[in-house]
């Protein structure tokens, strides 16, 4: 039942939007809209992290739309984040189109196109069916399973660990969360293993049992975490079985070498998920696997320990109160390591202030810290019903101290009575009855509806987080947003000769003496560049001058100053020689004279793309 209510939490929320993929497209060479003087040898991309290759991540088409031979796609040389594949001769004039698909450091597959010209722009661009970027049922179905497999980790570690360190009075009614979850959890891994290789390659579900596309899939690296994932299940249900055995044989399964192999098991199982998502990619990867697989357990112990104490308080055994109090320290603990994981992760993800808002990244982390906010006060008042059924459990078993054998009556029994939940009896067989005067309900009886509501509004709240924890998995990073984002403004618009316009405005100080330069450089790239530059007067209209100077200058590479030589073009000053050698943040100074005294130098900075 709790499984089932996850599931459709999952398929509503979850739902809501598709995977976002975590590396973007930094640069490709040829650019994208770009005109070449001749054919290149090789087409060339770079992200913002790792990728992997698939069997066909490069696909060339020629200006007929006929698809060009090309040579097997690799890594460029010492660099896991760029990739490349050579062109063959002859290919001619007109306007190319290159379709790729890569798989990204943390699992998921991207795809793109982009077009290059040689010699000159095809007069009518070739329409091209590159594919669709991802395959909408498998897409579809590899979510949900997704979903499945974070509720199954979660129900299966924290029963567990609740049994462990809670020590409920019977775990009868915990055995079959334990088992739902090790079955889920086994299915799902199985389940997400299928459907990798046709969620890499965009294509539909069926194509899962290809022998050659499993074969890849099992050699990938997401495919060795669900493989170890699976034999880790599998040794999973060894210990169980044996746990099992010896408590039926023994009554007791706490031996110190099988609750370590216990928790190397759990921490294997989590390492599965850090090895192939976001950890496994960008900064400080062994801080971030550590911090993921301390959040995973922290996650696990939390909302499983949750789904374990609400089946716990429905029981028809009562829980005694010491498990929940056990309970609630486990809680806080797991509240604390989730909190000082949270924000490292959240900073490692985000990178800046402004991708809160500025990022889905940022907008769903948010929505995230909005849920365990709620979570949180559904847990203090959780821990303020525990805190008050403690009270009175206490004042309870102080009393089934003195007991008080009452004169047996005539024709009856003696009746034995205590401060228990039990009622009168008339066989003096039990300890833990009351007479039947005190029938009405114990403060206890109380609290624990009360703490029976907090908890399953917390089991309520926590399903909704781990939904976003979930979406925000398959969501770009805050950080490779930016780096993308970034990379975009460098990158050429297809057909549009890019250019740096600059505005500045000046003063020489003399009455008239003021007004702004517009300064146009053309492509603001390395190599030739032109330079065209207006003069504004004071009421923004074309203002004569008798001199004016442009020179650019790196300080960082100590190059500089390069006088751009600028002379007056009737109207406007300009040239189309000025030659920048190297990328980077250049500064351009300009020099203003309006008269034979008076001039004024102003400077700005400007953007030179490789």
């Amino acid at each position: 039942m709790l499984l089932g209510t996850m599931l459709v939490l999952f398929l509503l929320v979850g739902g809501a939007g598709t995977a976002s993929a975590h590396a973007a497209l930094r640069d490709s060479d040829p650019r994208d809209g770009s005109v070449l003087e001749s054919a290149p040898r090789q087409v060339t991309l770079s992200f913002t992290e790792a990728v992997g290759l698939l069997d066909d991540s490069f696909r060339v088409f020629d200006p007929d739309s006929r698809r060009v031979s090309t040579g097997e796609a690799e890594h460029v040389k010492g660099r896991s984040d760029a990739v490349r594949v050579s062109l063959p001769e002859g290919l001619g004039e007109g306007t190319f189109t290159v379709a790729w698909r890569v798989v990204s450091a943390d699992s998921h597959p991207i795809s793109g196109a982009f077009t290059f010209s040689i010699g000159e722009p095809s007069a009518t661009p070739a329409t091209i069916d590159t594919g669709p970027a991802e395959n909408a049922a498998t897409s579809a179905l590899y979510d949900i399973v997704r979903y499945l497999a974070y509720a199954a980790l979660a129900l299966l570690v924290g029963t567990v660990v609740f049994v462990l360190l809670c020590r409920p009075s019977t775990t009868a009614p915990l055995r079959k969360l334990v088992l739902t979850g090790w079955w889920t959890l086994l299915v799902s891994s199985v389940a997400l293993l299928l459907l990798r290789g046709p969620y890499e390659a965009g294509t539909a579900p069926a194509t899962a049992f290809d022998l050659s596309t499993l074969e890849r899939t099992a050699s990938s690296r997401p495919g060795l975490a669900l493989l170890a994932r699976i034999a880790l299940l599998a040794a999973t249900a060894v210990l169980m079985a044996v746990v099992v055995r010896r408590r039926q044989r023994d009554g007791d399964s706490g031996k110190p070498a099988l609750l370590a192999a216990g928790g190397a098991l759990a921490v294997g199982l989590t390492l599965t998920w850090a090895a192939a998502e976001h950890a496994s990619a960008g900064i400080q990867v062994p801080v971030a696997m550590t911090s993921s697989v301390l959040h995973l357990l922290a996650m696990a112990a939390w909302l499983g320990g949750l789904a374990a104490l609400l089946t716990s308080l429905q029981a028809a055994e009562p829980l005694p109160a010491s498990s929940v109090a056990r309970f609630s320290k486990l809680a806080f603990a797991s509240v604390t390591v989730l909190t000082v994981t949270g924000v490292y992760q959240s900073w490692r993800g985000l990178g800046s202030w402004d991708a809160f808002t500025g990022t889905s990244y940022g907008r769903i982390l948010t929505a995230k810290l909005c849920a365990v906010v709620f979570l949180l006060v559904a847990a203090g008042f959780s821990r303020r019903w525990t805190g008050q059924l403690l009270v009175p459990e206490a004042a309870e078993v102080s009393e089934a101290k003195v007991v008080e054998r009452v004169p047996e009556t005539v024709g009856g029994p003696a009746t034995t009575v205590s401060a228990g939940d039990g009622d009168a009896s008339g066989d003096g067989a039990s300890d833990d009855v009351r007479p039947e005067s005190s029938s009405s309900p114990s403060p206890s009886d109380s609290y624990r509806r009360r703490l029976r509501g907090s908890v399953l509004a917390e089991v309520a709240v926590g399903v909704a987080v781990l939904v976003i924890t979930t979406i925000l998995t398959a969501t770009l990073p805050g950080r490779a947003a930016a780096e993308a984002a970034e990379a975009a403004q460098d990158a050429p618009v297809p057909g549009v000769i890019s250019a740096s316009t600059t505005t500045i405005p000046f003063d020489v100080g003399t009455p008239g003496g003021h007004g702004k330069v517009q300064v146009t450089l053309e492509p603001a790239r390395v190599g030739e560049n032109s330079v065209q530059a207006v003069v504004f007067g004071p009421d923004d209209g074309f203002a004569i001058v008798p001199e004016l100077r442009i020179s650019f200058s790196l300080p960082s590479k100590d190059i500089g100053p390069l006088n751009a030589e600028v002379t007056d073009q009737g109207g406007y000053w300009g040239t189309n020689t000025l030659q920048l050698p190297i990328a980077g943040t250049w500064t351009m100074k300009v020099t203003i004279r309006t008269s034979d005294v008076d001039q004024v130098s102003v400077s700005r900075k400007v953007k030179i793309s490789p």
